[in-house]
């Protein structure tokens, strides 16, 4: 995401003396810079009051030492701290995300905080004059040296995994005895450039042995069934998930988006995807399928401008695994089912902009259309003396980052099951047309206008049981959900929300942190899959036959 526009303070810094008369009558002043000078040796204790303040000038001093005090102008866009006689910095000088410029140069620092490097939207840093040390300084005069230096400082930053609060596990209901049901876990531990469930930021970026022996961990400790990971870079896929998931007893699939095509084989490293890992002594493997969305808007464009203009040029993928069940994932002593029991399950990331309401609501439409066909032609397989087939007897679980927020058309078409053709998040663009394209009741639409699919799909974490999903220094809101076929299953339990209160008493404003690996939390939720009911075997015909009830 582009960096917002930064301007910094005009050096000329022109005063203006409030008149008495002025003052006399009221006038109020307003200043949010301010410069302290004339050799000052330590500052007042009233400073840290003045908490909007966005810009402070107490360079050209001689001060030793910045007390942490310094953290309560969380207002502060420009610190200058230049030509002092400073030899040390206060840790809490990373709590002050707001900072975009921090100047230090010609003073004593031999060492800086390792808490610099949570500073994510600084731009400049001054460290000119400072007898550091030669890694440091050789890591600040590279190429875009200062965001190399403070992710190196991040990523060697003490993490204390102790201090992090653990998330409460949250029962929605108990276990149906009675029936020989299947459980399974399955999570959505998302992340830019992360893996799953680790704890630590460093793991994310070199991948190396003792990495891989967290991620191990954290699955043993969990144990899902399945595990679906959204933005994993294609290298990070094949060189750490696969290959320390595969020694876990997973397999998976993975799919890039679809400018991987297009670009060198070093960029195409780094083009990032959509995964799904499934247990082997659990599930196999029937049909995996990827979802292109940018080619299901050319095939389906109808003629339409704004479907080839906006729909087409994003290059958002999902993919789908089908999976057939093993007979003994269901509970001990019980009858497992008679038939094969398939099960789907989808993995999808759609676009980010939020001027994009209109995509975001296509590229789900086009994903549930294309389930649909995929779970047709396996509801046929497995039911053989059925005249049609019917894709909602084969159980679904999606699981995606949406980019949309509970009250969407994205959420409401998924819920409800559709939305009106002329919703407001389609912008009032000419869509019409290719629409019915994706309508479970295909071209003919239906008597309403509206369109719709027939997958009947609840959501795992319903009655805002999560505050935020995504949380981050300038968004915090729910945009990652778990939603399943509610005819075949229900949830037992979801892994819920971490202590807002330990967010906020630990000045977490936004993730990633040291602490907490990404900006999406992970979800985690326990379903219980009810096998089919049997069909009767007709011995005159051979035929499977409907049990009427």
């Amino acid at each position: 995401m582009p960096k917002e526009k930064y301007d910094p303070p005009d050096p000329r810094r022109c005063y203006t003396i409030m008149s008495a008369e002025d003052a006399a009558g009221g006038k109020k002043s307003h200043w949010n810079e301010l410069e302290i000078t004339g050799r000052v040796r330590s500052l007042s204790t009233s400073l840290w009051t003045l908490t909007h303040l966005t810009a402070l000038h107490i360079n050209d001093n001689n001060l030793s030492r910045i007390p942490p005090d310094i953290a309560k102008l969380p207002n502060l866009v420009y610190l200058n701290l230049s030509s002092n006689k400073l030899r040390s910095l206060p840790a809490e000088l990373g709590n002050m995300v707001s900072l975009r410029e921090l100047l230090l140069n010609n003073n004593l620092l031999r060492v800086l905080p390792y808490e610099l490097g949570r500073l994510f939207q600084l731009q400049t840093l001054g460290l000119k004059g400072n007898p550091l040390s030669q890694d440091i300084l050789n890591l600040y005069q590279e190429p875009d040296g200062t965001r190399k230096l403070l992710n190196f400082m991040l990523d060697n930053l003490a993490v204390h995994p102790e201090q992090l609060p653990q998330r409460p596990w949250i029962t929605l209901k108990e276990r149906d005895q009675m029936i020989p049901t299947g459980q399974f876990f399955m999570s959505d531990p998302r992340a830019q450039r992360l893996a799953v469930l680790i704890t630590r930021l460093k793991s994310y970026k070199h991948g190396n042995n003792t990495d891989k022996y967290k991620i191990g961990l954290r699955l043993n400790k969990i144990n899902p069934s399945r595990v679906f990971l959204q933005e994993v870079e294609t290298e990070q896929y094949y060189t750490l998930f696969l290959e320390t998931l595969k020694d876990r007893g997973y397999d998976g699939y993975f799919c890039p988006k679809s400018r991987a095509k297009l670009v060198s084989e070093q960029e195409r490293k780094h083009v990032d995807g959509c995964a799904v890992f499934f247990k082997t002594e659990k599930f196999t493997l029937v049909q995996k399928h990827t979802v292109e969305f940018n080619q299901v808007a050319m095939a389906n464009s109808e003629g339409s401008e704004v479907m080839l203009n906006r729909v087409m040029t994003k290059d958002n993928i999902g993919v789908a695994v089908l999976l057939e069940v093993n007979k003994d994932l269901f509970s001990a002593g019980m009858k497992p089912p008679q038939e094969r029991q398939l099960l789907l399950v989808a993995n999808a990331h759609m676009h980010w902009d939020p001027e994009y309401s209109d995509v975001k609501l296509i590229q789900t439409m086009m994903f549930l259309s294309e389930l649909k066909s995929i779970a047709e032609r396996a509801s046929g397989s497995v039911t053989t003396g059925s005249p049609t087939s019917d894709p909602s007897s084969i159980p679904i679980v999606l699981c995606a980052d949406l980019n949309s927020l509970p009250d969407s058309g994205v959420v409401e078409y998924l819920s409800d099951g559709g939305v009106a053709e002329n919703h407001k998040d389609f912008k009032e663009l000419r869509y019409s047309e290719c629409l019915t394209n994706f309508n479970c009741n295909g071209k003919n639409g239906n008597s309403d206008g509206s369109i719709t699919h027939s997958f009947q799909l609840k959501s795992a974490y319903d009655s805002n049981l999560m505050p935020y999903t995504n949380y981050t220094y300038d968004f915090k809101g729910v945009i990652d959900y778990i939603f399943f076929s509610r005819m075949h299953m229900s949830a037992l339990g979801v892994l819920g929300p971490l202590d807002s209160q330990w967010l906020a008493d630990n000045n977490i404003t936004g993730c990633p942190h040291p602490h907490i690996p990404s900006d999406h939390f992970s979800l985690l939720a326990q379903l219980e899959l009810h096998p089919p009911p049997p069909h009767p075997l007709n011995p005159l015909n051979g035929l499977h036959l409907p049990v009427h009830r």
